[in-house]
């Protein structure tokens, strides 16, 4: 029998999500995003169900805590929404703190921001605060979970650490481990497109080859419910890799700095609005196309705490 499926969202953004500030005409910038139509964070809002939602921010992935918060801050008061707090947590003892994991139960939206990944596994990794965060995103419809490169990035088991552009596709060059395990089906990258990543990901998923790899282009992100399903938002692309149907393929057995060869590998870009069924493996071009099999109704779903952890890799 099948675990139910999480009832709350998760949104991961590719990094420079556009929080509200409007093009300078002397960038080089090829897109822009009206943030008060399309912005994501606005769509962070909206998923909530809510006009003026307890947003927490956790902070803990940058190295400039005070002044992402600030940014965060301002950027959802030019949304109108001023119930946000952050999480100032730098250390596995401050995630243990009463104040924050109550008010992580009173909060409507979770939203982890950039900087180093690793750190995120570390301060929360076999926590009661990244298993109250897990129950809450199994069992609250409208509970969101967001982030943005590192938060992003972090969201997955197998989580990528770091790894040589450069050097892509030669054993090694990327660096595994594992992150928070809230969705067990996908590995993800941010500032995909710009940063060229896109052989990291390849070698992860080669390795990985039952999970489905997620590139996330700069102010984009992907909104997926029911840990399922994939809608494309904000204003670039999001590449896909599905590894399912290699046939040839070294990544296990070559040595470190070995070429990799493989053969294929399958991949999809998605652009705004574009939908992707990770179960099914099946690309759709909208929603309206898409047409989930049955899941176990709410009511019936047992509550859920967060899966076992494992060491990394």
């Amino acid at each position: 029998m099948k675990a139910p499926k999480p009832l709350g969202k998760l949104i991961a953004i590719g990094g420079n999500e556009d929080k509200g500030t409007y093009p300078n005409p002397r960038t080089k910038k090829k897109y822009y995003l009206n943030f008060f139509e399309l912005g994501i964070l606005k769509r962070v809002v909206t998923e909530s169900g809510k006009t003026d939602p307890r947003i927490e921010v956790i902070t803990t992935a940058s190295m400039i805590p005070e002044e992402v918060a600030k940014i965060y801050v301002s950027s959802f008061a030019m949304l109108n929404c001023m119930n946000v707090g952050i999480l100032d947590i730098r250390t596995p003892e401050d995630a243990q703190q009463p104040e924050y994991l109550a008010r992580l139960l009173e909060a409507d939206i979770v939203m982890m921001s950039g900087g180093n990944q690793s750190r995120l596994k570390m301060m929360f990794g076999e926590s009661e605060f990244l298993d109250r965060l897990t129950t809450r995103y199994y069992n609250e419809p409208n509970f969101v979970i967001a982030g943005t490169s590192a938060g992003a990035m972090a969201m997955s088991h197998i989580m990528i650490m770091g790894g040589s552009v450069p050097d892509a596709l030669m054993k090694g060059a990327v660096k595994i481990g594992t992150g928070l395990s809230l969705n067990r089906s996908v590995v993800i990258d941010s500032h995909f497109v710009k940063r060229g990543r896109f052989g990291r990901l390849m070698e992860a998923v080669a390795l990985h080859p039952k999970l489905i790899g997620i590139g996330l282009g700069e102010d984009t992100g992907v909104l997926i419910t029911e840990g399922n399903l994939i809608e494309t938002i904000g204003s670039n692309l999001v590449i896909i890799m599905d590894g399912h149907n290699l046939q040839h393929n070294n990544a296990a057995a070559a040595k470190k700095g070995a070429a990799l060869s493989m053969e294929n590998m399958t991949l999809h870009v998605l652009a705004k609005g574009n939908t992707y069924d990770i179960e099914n493996r099946k690309f759709y071009a909208d929603k309206t196309a898409y047409a989930p099999a049955p899941t176990v109704s709410p009511q019936n779903a047992p509550e859920i705490s967060s899966p076992a952890h494992t060491a990394a890799v």
